[in-house]
């Protein structure tokens, strides 16, 4: 057509004649991948359950995360020397680029015991989640590249702390897909604005459709947060034929211009966001659950009431399906970033996820749950041993930190890997970031070298060009 054309008017019999048409695939599209993760279904409908392609030890990701860096030596890795040497300055060599200065070496202010008949020691910070400790994989080698939080959050979320790359929520859902084609595969709950904001759960250049959805921000209450626009202005019906005319203009379009992938994500999401106006405010519906449950999440106490919603509320959708679901704690101000005040801070923040966090395991592990569910616990870096903030602080720490696992297929009541003898670097077993990602991948069966995306002419994955698994964490 040329520039000087215009385009050929339909009329009312052609019109309807091509919307019939747009009302029958999407009415197909949704029985069928409601009905069946086969590939056919896939094929009409991009979100719906793939099968991986290894033998998976997991089949879905609760990533607990803790804003700000929790101290792994006041938590799940004691040190003896640390102790010992209260006051001394660190016998070793500090990183050569540090976030700030720091000074003598700093004990815990916690006293750490043995829990459970693995015998693994938590700090007394977390007497609920010690309960636990039997079906914990402790990694208390992990290490990272970035000193700040705005790149450390990105290289634990998107492998990159200098690029925009997917996020591993976006990569687990374009890898697997949706159980559940009435909520997306990636959902993220009460999750920071800062330090990369949406990047963190960004799609980048995958398909639009493995972004995770926002459910509230961090400066909102859990029980005030929901999916924008989730509810409705129009009739179901109304709405319905509103979406059947534009998906039905939009794929004439489509048919004369040829494949628009941004197009096509966007019909998907009004798709999908139709049918999430049913299906979500029933996943968030807590009043089903018995008052047992709420208690067992902390619901009865307004220090852990918040995040015991989010926990409550990754285990219904995870049980609806949902491939990747995120929970964050932050607070909308230091969060676990505690340069001072550690003692005040860190007492405060384990108190408002401790019973909640172990709510969630024990909850999961009753109804079955933990064996194909892999949770992931950690923040983006850890603390050093060195002090700040006049004794009672500690500074950022990517060098060697604590993150841990259950469920999912790794070995029950188990701690790999080692800092050093004050937990400044990781030391024994050491575990990238990347190889973080790559085991992750692996327990969920993708192979993390096999999982690319052809973008501006080359293939990228989660892992870039690293990352090794960790297969003796494996059960």
């Amino acid at each position: 057509m040329s520039r000087t054309q215009h385009p050929t008017l339909l009329s009312r019999r052609a019109a309807l004649q091509r919307s019939a048409a747009g009302f029958g695939w999407l009415a197909a599209s949704s029985l069928l991948a409601e009905k069946s993760p086969s590939p056919i279904s896939h094929s009409l409908s991009p979100a719906a359950a793939k099968p991986p392609p290894a033998a998976p030890r997991a089949k879905r990701v609760i990533f607990l995360f803790m804003k700000g860096g929790p101290s792994h030596l006041d938590t799940f890795d004691p040190k003896p020397l640390l102790d010992r040497d209260d006051g001394k300055p660190f016998p070793g060599a500090k990183p050569r680029v540090q976030f700030a200065a720091t000074g003598e070496l700093l004990k815990s202010p916690w006293k750490f015991s043995n829990h459970g008949q693995s015998g693994l020691p938590v700090s007394e910070l977390f007497p609920h989640v010690a309960q636990c400790i039997d079906d914990l994989c402790i990694l208390r080698s992990c290490h990272g590249t970035n000193p700040a939080h705005g790149g450390a959050l990105l290289k634990l979320h998107t492998g990159s702390d200098n690029f925009v790359r997917p996020s591993m929520g976006a990569w687990v859902n374009y890898g697997l897909g949706s159980e559940n084609q009435n909520l997306p595969g990636f959902i993220t709950i009460c999750p920071t604005l800062a330090h990369g904001g949406v990047n963190n759960w960004g799609a980048a250049f995958l398909p639009a459709w493995t972004q995770g959805t926002p459910i509230g921000n961090a400066a909102v209450p859990s029980d005030k947060a929901l999916v924008r626009h989730i509810i409705p202005r129009l009739a179901p019906g109304e709405q319905r034929q509103q979406l059947d005319l534009i998906s039905a203009m939009n794929r004439d379009h489509l048919a004369q211009t040829g494949p628009n992938h941004a197009l096509e994500g966007r019909l998907n999401s009004f798709e999908l966001a139709f049918r999430m106006q049913m299906a979500m405010p029933e996943a968030q519906d807590l009043s089903r659950e018995t008052e047992a449950t709420k208690r067992l999440y902390g619901l009865d106490d307004k220090v852990t009431e918040n995040f015991g919603r989010q926990c409550l509320m990754a285990r219904r959708f995870a049980e609806r399906g949902v491939r990747f679901i995120q929970v964050t704690h932050s607070d909308g101000d230091v969060q676990w970033d505690q340069h001072g005040n550690l003692r005040k801070g860190h007492t405060k923040n384990a108190a408002e996820v401790d019973r909640p966090i172990a709510g969630l395991l024990k909850d999961l592990k009753a109804r079955g749950l933990l064996q194909d569910t892999l949770v992931l616990w950690g923040g983006e870096f850890g603390r050093t041993p060195a002090a700040q903030g006049g004794r009672d602080g500690r500074d950022h720490n990517p060098e060697g930190f604590t993150m841990w696992l259950a469920g999912g297929g790794v070995k029950p009541g188990t701690a790999y890997g080692a800092t050093d003898d004050y937990g400044w670097f990781a030391a024994e077993n050491k575990i990238h970031i990347h190889d973080l990602h790559a085991t992750l991948l692996a327990l969920l069966g993708m192979d993390h070298e096999h999982l690319t995306y052809r973008h501006a002419g080359r293939d990228f994955r989660l892992t870039d060009v690293h990352g090794h698994v960790v297969t003796d964490i494996f059960a």
